[in-house]
C-alpha cells in the first residue's frame, strides 16, 4: 500500500507537470460530484489516477472528488480516499499552493479519519512530498530542507503567519467572525487564501505558517439561517471541508504534533470518508501550539 500510495502521487505529478498546459488553464470546465467548480486541470489529474490504478492491478476501492466511490477488483482491502488536486485554483494559475491528497484506511462503509493508515501530499507545482503510515514513526519527505516537522512556537495571533478560506464562503460572514483578527495579524505577521486545506495545513507541518482556519461548517451548524448564503456563493452547493479535502492532512498534521480539531475544538477522526453530504463536511483550526489553537478558538466572534 505504501508503493501503491506513493507512486499514484508520483503519477499524478508527472501527468499534470507534462501535460498542464495542453489543457485550458482557468476555464471551468464542469462541477466535481460534491459541488465545487471542475478545471480541466482537475479532469487531467482525475484521469490521471485512475489510469495509474486500472493499470497496477491492485483490487482497491476508490473515493476520488470528482467521480465519487468505485471499486477495482473483488474483495478490496483498503479505500483509497484521493484529491487529485486539492488547490485547482493554484494550480490551474500555476503556482504553489496545490497538492495531490491521498489516504487510505481498511475499506469499509462507515471509516473515518480516525482509521487513515497511510497518507500523502504531493505538491504539484515542486514534486515535493510529505508521507506517514500507520506502521512507521514520523514522517518521510523530500525536497524540503531538513527533516520534517518543524513547527513554530508563536502563541500570539498578532505575529502568526495564518491562511483561511474564501471559496464557498460567504465573505462579510467570514469578515464579521475574523475580521479583527486579520486586521490584528496583517501587519506584524501574514494573512494568505490557498483555497486549499492540504496546502494550508501542510505548511505548518514545514514551519514556514503558524495556523489554519476554515469556521465556515461551524457557522452553518450554529446559525442555519446561513445556510441560503452558503448556497448562494457555492452556485447551489455547501462548500465546506470534504473528506478528500482533509483525510491525509490530518493524519500528517496529528504525526506532526500540530494541534488540529474541527471549530468546536473537537477531534476530527470521526469524519466519515465516504460522505460528502454537508453535516459530515467540517470545519477546522490548526495551529503549530497549543496555546496559539486556544487563542484562535476563544477570538474569533462565533
Amino acid at each position: 500500500m505504501k508503493a501503491l500510495v506513493q507512486g499514484l502521487a508520483e503519477r499524478i505529478w508527472e501527468v499534470v507537470a507534462k501535460q498542464r498546459n495542453s489543457v485550458s488553464a482557468r476555464y471551468v470546465g464542469g462541477t466535481a460530484l460534491g459541488g465545487d467548480a471542475e478545471f480541466p486541470v482537475d479532469v487531467l489529474a482525475e484521469r490521471a489516477a485512475w489510469d495509474f490504478l486500472v493499470d497496477s492491478g491492485q483490487s482497491v476501492a476508490v473515493y476520488t472528488e470528482s467521480d465519487g466511490l468505485r471499486v477495482l477488483g473483488h474483495r478490496p482491502s483498503h479505500l483509497l480516499v484521493i484529491d487529485p488536486i486539492d488547490g485547482t485554483r493554484g494550480a490551474a494559475a500555476d503556482l504553489e499552493m496545490a497538492t495531490a491528497s491521498i489516504a487510505a484506511a481498511r475499506y469499509t462503509n462507515d471509516a473515518t479519519i480516525g482509521d487513515v493508515e497511510y497518507a500523502i501530499l504531493k505538491e504539484i507545482k515542486s514534486g515535493h512530498w510529505m508521507y506517514a503510515d500507520a506502521d512507521t514513526p514520523g514522517i518521510e519527505s523530500s525536497g524540503y530542507s531538513g527533516d520534517l516537522p518543524r513547527l513554530s512556537s508563536v502563541t500570539d495571533p498578532e505575529r502568526m503567519f495564518w491562511s483561511l478560506e474564501f471559496n464557498g464562503h460567504p465573505a462579510q460572514l467570514m469578515i464579521d467572525a475574523y475580521g479583527h483578527l486579520i486586521d490584528a495579524s496583517a501587519n506584524r505577521g501574514a494573512v494568505y487564501v490557498f483555497c486549499s486545506a492540504s496546502f494550508s495545513i501542510s505548511r505548518i507541518i514545514t514551519g514556514q505558517m503558524d495556523a489554519y482556519v476554515d469556521i465556515g461548517n461551524r457557522l452553518l451548524r450554529d446559525h442555519p439561517n446561513t445556510e441560503a448564503d452558503f448556497r448562494r456563493v457555492g452556485h447551489g452547493s455547501v462548500l465546506h471541508l470534504f473528506p478528500y479535502d482533509i483525510a491525509a492532512s490530518v493524519f500528517l498534521a496529528e504525526r506532526a504534533g500540530v494541534t488540529i480539531t474541527d471549530a468546536y475544538g473537537g477531534s476530527l477522526r470521526d469524519t466519515l470518508l465516504l460522505d460528502i453530504g454537508p453535516m459530515n463536511q467540517r470545519s477546522c483550526v490548526a495551529a503549530a501550539t497549543p496555546q496559539l489553537h486556544a487563542a484562535l478558538l476563544s477570538g474569533i466572534r462565533w
